[in-house]
């Protein structure tokens, strides 16, 4: 099942409203016929109980009208004028409106579903919505790719609604599933980020991606052990990103070289100061040494392969190379106003 981001006011809210309101306008002419209970007949001729004017409310909204209570006097028929009839009008409205809300939101939802599976293409996966899931949406928010194409995978409801919260659309279901990925369109997908719980539903995931896409689609993959690392590579991941050892180098060079802990903390952290960035080489930077530059170049991306500076391949920038650098990524700080010279 396919779930579109929330909106802002769901249509059990506004079933909500309506029938408070039509309870409302119910209370109110059993008020008003039982201030004017003298003015009514009622056909047994024993008077108007409370009970008695409830039922006179509701066969009057509904428009049944039995005729077995009547109002008789002028008071009361001024009322049945004033105030019954249009209210009989407005619980009407409300009854008609609430049909045409539910089969215009169902209606509305068909056509965002079928909008979405033409228009789906060149969009990143997230196969778990949990931590991992969360701060790879993040990242991707980050360096400028659209709500709109990013697709969630999973299977948890309260990581769903979380999911669709944040604006993006949910698809619940396991990802270790071909059909669930089939809704997710993932043969036109861009990438597909693996970020379950475990290891072993990791690598089941990664075989059904690269059965369905034939290797065409790249696979980012996240393990907590070493070891099961290879397995992923083998199953069909092309980057695999073990989060156990990567935690555990931290915390050894926070014991260390403490001040290294900063660094990285302040190159992964957006809007702190520096950040990793990657660009393509400028024609003018062709042919010189990548520490010639004015960025703070640290490697280059060439056919796909990362070359370090110490490397002699890395000593010259090559057309067509990416260039990975360290850029500012403070916010820009706003002009301060300034004072009025003083007489």
């Amino acid at each position: 099942m396919i779930h579109f981001p929330a909106q802002r006011r769901g249509p059990l809210s506004a079933l909500s409203l309506r029938l408070l309101a039509a309870l409302g306008l119910v209370f109110l002419v059993v008020g008003a016929v039982w201030i004017g209970r003298d003015g009514y007949r009622d056909v047994n001729e024993d008077g108007l109980t409370l009970l008695d004017c409830f039922y006179y409310a509701v066969v009057s909204l509904s428009t049944t009208g039995y005729g077995d209570i009547t109002p008789a006097s002028q008071s009361a028929r001024l009322t049945n004028v004033l105030l019954i009839t249009p209210a009989r009008v407005i619980f009407l409205i409300i009854l008609v409106g609430t049909t045409l809300e539910v089969l215009t939101e169902q209606y509305r939802t068909g056509r965002r579903l079928s909008r979405w599976r033409r228009t789906v293409k060149d969009h990143v996966i997230i196969c778990g919505y949990g931590t991992k899931g969360r701060s790879a949406v993040t990242a991707l928010l980050e360096n400028g790719l659209d709500k709109s194409r990013i697709v969630v995978v999973e299977r948890n409801g309260a990581a769903l609604r979380q999911a669709t919260s944040a604006g993006l659309v949910a698809i619940e279901g396991s990802a270790t599933r071909s059909t669930v990925l089939e809704e997710a369109h993932v043969r036109t997908a861009k990438a597909v980020i693996i970020a379950t719980d475990s290891d072993d539903a990791s690598v089941l995931v990664a075989l059904t991606v690269r059965q369905l896409t034939a290797g065409q689609v790249r696979i980012i993959a996240a393990v907590r052990e070493a070891e099961n690392a290879p397995l992923l590579r083998q199953s069909g991941a092309h980057h695999v990103i073990v989060s156990s050892a990567t935690a555990g180098r931290l915390l050894g060079l926070s014991t260390s070289a403490p001040p290294l802990i900063d660094v990285v903390e302040d190159l992964l952290t957006p809007g702190q100061g520096m950040a990793l960035a990657m660009r393509s080489a400028e024609r003018h930077e062709v042919g010189k040494s990548p520490r010639e530059l004015e960025s703070l170049v640290i490697a280059l991306v060439r056919r796909g392969k990362v070359v370090t500076l110490a490397d002699r391949a890395g000593a010259v920038v090559e057309t067509g190379d990416m260039l990975v650098h360290v850029r500012d990524d403070r916010p820009t700080a706003s002009t301060a106003p300034t004072s009025s010279p003083r007489a």
